[in-house]
């Protein structure tokens, strides 16, 4: 049996009493026979019997008193009585302290040993745990020498990087990345974590786009490098599909703008080519006829009138989420030019029928007026605020700019001394019109404001969702 299981806590009390006994046994025993033989030496077993439970004072108190009794019953002269009990008492406190020394190291290698294992035996699952995570993650993982080698690879970068039964393992990375072998080639002995954005390269030489995300790190080995590898080819494609998608859409709104006002100045020459048409001598004019030719042309292609289409339907939006990306899109720009901007938002606004993308757009158009509009005054604030009328949502944008002198032609083409374009506003409210929404100045004692309005969804189709 091992010294560990002999001292166990659960044979504490037990192994207590038999040393008792064991004393008593022996001192009587000692006494039944002190003319004969001294028996003393025995003591030494319920010592050992006890060091292994009882803390050091306690030993050596109990080892003291069985040198005492061995003393008491022995045998040899008396005038060395002390001398021997001194002696007697060093070696049995030696003994048990001893004995004690041993079984308290002893048990604590044994937990040092069973934290080790449970250590090891925690890091082994975790190790698991991270391989299966790894293994079944759906982006490429790869680790990497520092000679450019790819020494683990999972599924995922296996299929990103070489489809097929050709493993990547032990090939170079600046096979399919040659911007991150470099990275790996320049063997800088800190450690770091950054991401990069470059050209792959797969093992049958398509290209992609990648974004990469890795660190550094040491081993015994040599430094290594982890990578996690994005495959952002569809991502651009879809992201530009969308662009051109809304690119067209914001253009045929705009083209049905023009094509509204170009209407409103058939309507009126259409009126005055119909009075003159009431002139005999002009009946029979070529020129006058040709006009007439060129007014059909012209109603024609007013026809394009600014309504919504079916792929410009607009689609119950959470406005809420458009004001977020509104605050990720200008705070940062708002900040290095020193402006502020107040945000009052009321919660749970309601859903309001719009087109997404060209709602964001009307915003940053706004607020891009705001900013411009407040670089030379001394006080700079832009006020975003809301609030829900009856069945529609007003969101207003409050700035404290130079405000504007002449507001009746804000929304005409091609404004005069406007800084950009000067179709911000016009193409703004085309927008919000082809969805239903308008858009309003509203006059203020300083600054300007503009409120722009949205249709609520309504409660009918809030139920069928």
């Amino acid at each position: 049996m091992e010294l560990s299981a002999i001292y166990s806590k659960g044979n504490r009390k037990r192994f207590l009493i038999a040393a008792a006994i064991l004393i008593a046994a022996i001192a009587i025993i000692d006494w039944l026979t002190k003319p004969y033989v001294s028996l003393g030496f025995l003591y030494l077993f319920p010592i050992l019997l006890i060091a292994g439970f009882l803390p050091r004072w306690q030993i050596a108190s109990v080892a003291i008193a069985c040198a005492v009794l061995h003393e008491l019953f022995s045998n040899l002269p008396p005038h060395q009585a002390m001398t021997r009990l001194a002696i007697v008492s060093a070696v049995f406190v030696g003994t048990g302290l001893f004995a004690s020394e041993v079984v308290r190291n002893r048990q604590m290698a044994i937990e040092h040993l069973q934290e080790l294992e449970t250590q090891i035996r925690l890091r082994q699952d975790t190790e698991e745990q991270l391989q299966l995570l790894v293994e079944s993650s759906p982006v490429a993982i790869v680790t990497i020498d520092a000679d450019g080698r790819i020494l683990l690879a999972n599924e995922a970068s296996q299929n990103l990087l070489a489809s097929g039964d050709k493993p990547i393992v032990g090939r170079y990375i600046g096979d399919f990345l040659p911007a991150l072998h470099s990275v790996v080639q320049a063997h800088t002995p800190k450690v770091f974590r950054t991401e990069l954005r470059c050209r792959g390269k797969r093992l049958d030489g398509e290209a992609f786009l990648a974004a990469v995300w890795f660190s550094t790190y040491k081993t015994l080995q040599g430094p290594r490098l982890a990578a996690i590898i994005v495959d952002l080819s569809e991502d651009l494609r879809d992201r530009e599909d969308l662009s051109l998608d809304h690119l067209l859409k914001n253009t045929k709104i705009l083209m049905s703008a023009v094509a509204h006002e170009i209407r409103n100045l058939c309507g009126a020459v259409q009126v005055i080519y119909k009075n003159l048409s009431r002139v005999p001598d002009l009946q029979d004019n070529e020129d006058f006829r040709v006009l007439g030719t060129l007014m059909e042309g012209l109603e024609k292609l007013s026809e394009m009138e600014l309504r919504p289409s079916r792929e410009q339907f607009p689609v119950p939006v959470e406005l809420s989420s458009v004001l977020d990306e509104l605050r990720v899109l200008i705070e940062p720009s708002y900040r290095e030019a020193g402006i502020e901007i107040v945000w009052r938002l009321q919660d749970d606004l309601p859903l309001v029928m719009m087109d997404r993308y060209g709602l964001q757009q009307v915003f940053l158009n706004l607020a891009r007026n705001s900013q411009r509009a407040m670089q030379t005054t001394a006080e700079r604030k832009l006020t975003i605020s809301t609030s829900v009328e009856a069945s529609s949502v007003l969101i207003r944008f409050e700035d404290t700019g130079v405000g504007i002198s002449a507001p009746n032609g804000l929304f005409k083409a091609f404004q005069e001394g406007a800084e950009v374009t000067g179709l911000g506003l016009y193409v703004s409210r085309a927008i919000l019109r082809s969805c239903g929404g308008e858009i309003a100045f509203e006059p203020t004692p300083r600054g300007c404001c503009f409120a722009v309005s949205l249709p609520i969804v309504p409660v009918e189709q809030y139920a069928r969702q």
